[in-house]
């Protein structure tokens, strides 16, 4: 490498740090303000160098950063934060932007950079739409447990089925209720009402891109309790599975892996790592819950495991399942499964 770097990405200031192999010559800074047009125009210093690499850590704001360098022909190396972390080392040091862009332009120059994938941009996309989706979800399931909780704090009956359902409705319209808990309620009722009608048209579009799209095509015909959302969370979240030793690194990347005890995190064993994509989790937990069906291939171990360790480390157990399923499934599809396919 010519020219090797590094950037801190942050909201105000992108801090660099980059060295030039040929001349040892070594220049650090800031582009500030931190958008697109600016970090473009700091770029065209490098247009005259070849082979320029520079390294950023995959935190909110790196999707613009990798793609201007693409851009600039600059190569872009994705580092995973937890990771970095990691090879700082035990010794404390005092943390500052300069020291976090020097750290990471170290590693990419000693070749120990922990590389994350870079997903082509509709990947992206969809994940983008699969995260707004899951966020809205997380909020309805919010306001109905706020209706729950108010219903139960003035003691009365406790409401059967969904609240979308007309049972439901009749039970809380008939609570006896005081002014201030009947108006709460029925602000809820509003807000769930509302992320209901923008859940609808987002559940729309994430299924039928389910369909057109073999990777989370070939998921869902393979795997039981995978459907048109979780196929593309899982999909777009696991990313190329070609890049993973292993089916554990897929299920050490989901996070669903368990810990160890660890002296210097002081972090007890036992629980799960938590590492990786939220999201991916949800998914593979909500497709393992089919589990629980006694149509399910997967009811019998579901029940072996459930016997001997309860229901919630049952699930998580099958979900393991699902991601190595998943992870093996999508790398023999190969390029089939990253086929481009427009979501809007």
């Amino acid at each position: 490498m010519t020219i090797v770097g590094a950037f801190d990405v942050h909201r105000a200031q992108l801090t660099y740090d980059w060295l030039d192999n040929q001349t040892g010559q070594v220049s650090r800074g800031r582009v500030m303000p931190a958008h697109r047009e600016q970090l473009r125009e700091f770029l065209t210093r490098f247009d005259a160098a070849a082979d320029v690499h520079f390294a950023l850590e995959g935190c909110t704001g790196w999707r613009y950063v990798v793609e201007e360098l693409q851009a600039a022909g600059i190569t872009p190396h994705l580092a995973d934060p937890g990771e970095t972390r990691t090879a700082r080392g035990r010794k404390h040091r005092a943390k500052t932007d300069r020291a976090d862009a020097a750290h990471l332009r170290a590693l990419l120059d000693q070749g120990r950079i922990p590389e994350s994938w870079i997903p082509v941009g509709v990947v992206l996309d969809v994940r983008a739409l699969v995260r707004l989706y899951k966020d809205l979800l997380a909020e309805r399931t919010d306001w109905e447990q706020r209706i729950h909780a108010i219903v139960f704090h003035h003691g009365a009956p406790a409401l059967i089925g969904a609240l979308t359902s007309p049972h439901a409705r009749q039970q809380l319209a008939a609570a006896d209720l005081p002014p201030a808990g009947r108006y709460a309620t029925q602000v809820a009722l509003g807000q769930i009402e509302r992320l209901g009608e923008q859940l609808g048209p987002i559940h729309a579009t994430i299924a039928a891109y389910s369909r057109r799209q073999p990777g989370c095509a070939a998921l869902r015909e393979r795997q039981y309790g995978i459907g048109g959302i979780t196929s593309v969370a899982i999909w777009s979240e696991l990313g190329d599975t070609r890049r993973f030793a292993s089916s554990d690194d897929a299920v050490r990347h989901a996070g669903l892996d368990i810990t160890v005890y660890a002296l210097d995190t002081h972090r007890a064993a036992g629980h799960l790592a938590r590492h990786g994509p939220p999201v991916l989790r949800w998914a593979a937990y909500e497709a393992a819950f089919a589990s629980t069906r006694s149509t399910s291939p997967d009811h019998a171990y579901f029940l072996a495991v459930h016997e001997r360790l309860g229901t919630v480390r049952a699930l998580l157990s099958v979900a393991r399942k699902i991601v190595r399923r998943c992870h093996h499934r999508l790398r023999e599809l190969g390029d089939t499964a990253w086929e481009a396919v427009a979501i809007l």
